[in-house]
């Protein structure tokens, strides 16, 4: 290992007779003991520090040595065999099974990877029984679930003259409507009939893409960005260039080089509460970028899907280019529930008309259900008190995390202005043996999920940095798997 690794834990007390060292338990952490030896075993195993076949310390050995109960050790141990990393010999003791975690029996219909990459089902899904650190969701309990059940209820009512069409290949009328006349208060002015509802913002992409690009043209995208995104414009035979973006915002001189050589056909764009930083572009910073898009004739889609976790006022593309050049992609992922699926295309009247065109081609229409559901969500006269409150508990859990990220020695790339997102790592530079995958493959074993700097870099990372969402990231079993993995 090499030196900005972590080292084994050391002992700090006499060695017992199987030599095992004290491990760095904080016992402070209620009901994280367990937790806490779990994935300190999960990680040595993982990094070869325990071999398969190696016997372990007795309970009362491991008791003795780390100065906890049998009890604890017990059920530490147990865990350890449930996910398949130790196994039990009668009279014996306990022996190092496997050199990588199993799921657990009552997951066999769910198998999760012992590596993790941007599009692994366990990021998405929500099945997973690990700590979804990485993950883009948040917990049910913060959207609101009696609203959110209530408006599936209500939208389950549908007219039985519905049941037989597919539903209008813009979307359900009524949420239209309502997204429309949001809109033209709080931003823009825009008509139901410039709005195309989509599967999500991931499917609005992919219809842009689709309507605007060949293979081989040039897409520009924010470097750290969406994840997804870089794999969606590959797909289609697109070249994604990265325009650097960091707390200050977007390396417009690196953007107006890269336009002048490359006559690029879109940019993507996080205006505010980027992903992953959640920073927000300024007004001036926005001005700057239409121009550049003007000056070099490339279309703006703007990426606005976390607009509601952010205060009033906050700059819009949409808004200061009215439709012209930009196209504004929404969705109610993020203050509804994953779940439903319902996204938003915003977009001039000439160019929706092609758009709609490319989603029946694709997949004739999306959910009316779905659709219907959201409407009654959102219309509903709880909606805005939900998000208020949604706000309040991001902003308190984005302080916890970052003073639990702190640490364990681990500051923030941006100071973000809202959202559930702080991406945050070390100092010490990234090696082929310690670095941002690595570490992510080390605590998916740990029964933790991470989602690395590498996923959302075009450019090679120098450093180690994950984006967390802060709905779960001041988790003792976090905190306890950061201190064994962190840089000397």
């Amino acid at each position: 290992m090499n030196q900005t690794s972590t080292a084994p834990p050391q002992p700090h007390c006499a060695k017992s007779d199987a030599g095992w060292p004290t491990l760095a338990i904080e016992r402070s952490k209620k009901g994280g003991l367990v937790e806490q030896i779990v994935a300190a075993v999960t990680l040595m195993v993982g990094r070869r520090e325990l071999r398969v076949g190696t016997k372990m310390p007795s309970v009362r050995q491991f008791a003795k040595c780390n100065g906890i109960s049998t009890f604890t050790v017990v059920e530490a141990y147990d865990r350890l065999v449930t996910l398949g990393l130790l196994s039990s010999r009668r009279g014996s003791g306990y022996y190092v099974a496997r050199s990588e975690a199993a799921a657990p029996p009552h997951a066999a219909i769910y198998a999760s990877p012992t590596a993790i990459d941007a599009l692994s089902p366990d990021l998405y899904s929500g099945v997973s029984d690990a700590l979804p650190v990485g993950a883009g969701w948040l917990p049910p309990e913060l959207y609101g679930e009696a609203t959110i059940l209530d408006a599936v209820r209500q939208a389950m009512r549908i007219p039985a003259n519905r049941l037989r069409g597919y539903g209008h290949p813009l979307g359900f009328a009524a949420l239209r409507q309502h997204l429309a006349a949001t809109l033209s208060e709080e931003l823009y002015a825009v008509e139901p009939e410039q709005i195309l509802l989509t599967h999500g913002a991931t499917h609005a992409f992919d219809l842009i893409l689709r309507t605007l690009t060949k293979p081989g043209d040039t897409v520009f995208v924010e470097d750290p960005g969406y994840s997804n995104l870089l794999s969606l414009i590959r797909h289609h035979g697109c070249v994604p260039v990265g325009i650097p973006r960091g707390e200050a915002g977007l390396d417009f001189d690196h953007l107006a080089r890269q336009a002048a050589a490359t006559q690029a056909k879109l940019m993507f764009v996080n205006t505010v509460l980027q992903n992953p930083l959640g920073a927000s572009l300024s007004h001036a910073q926005a001005h700057r970028l239409l121009g550049l898009a003007e000056q070099f004739d490339f279309w703006l889609v703007e990426d606005d899907i976390y607009r509601e976790l952010t205060p009033r006022g906050e700059a819009s593309l949409a808004a200061m280019d009215g439709l012209r050049r930009v196209i504004r992609v929404g969705s109610y992922s993020k203050t509804l529930s994953p779940v439903l699926r319902v996204g938003s295309i915003c977009a001039s009247s000439s160019l929706l008309p092609e758009l709609l065109r490319v989603k029946m081609l694709a997949g004739l229409t999306t959910s009316e259900i779905n659709e219907r559901a959201v409407y009654h969500a959102v219309s509903a006269r709880a909606h805005r008190r939900m998000i208020e409150r949604l706000i309040s508990q991001l902003d308190a859990a984005r302080a916890r995390s970052i003073d639990c990220l702190a640490q364990a020695g681990m500051a923030p790339l941006a100071r973000p202005r809202g959202g559930m997102f702080v991406s945050a790592g070390w100092a010490a530079a990234a090696t082929p043996e310690w670095n941002g995958k690595v570490i992510a493959d080390l605590a998916l074993q740990s029964g933790i999920l991470l989602s690395p700097n590498e996923f959302f870099m075009l450019r090679p990372p120098e450093t180690v940095w994950f984006r967390f969402n802060v709905a779960y990231s001041d988790s003792p079993q976090l905190l306890q798997f950061l201190k064994l993995v962190r840089p000397e």
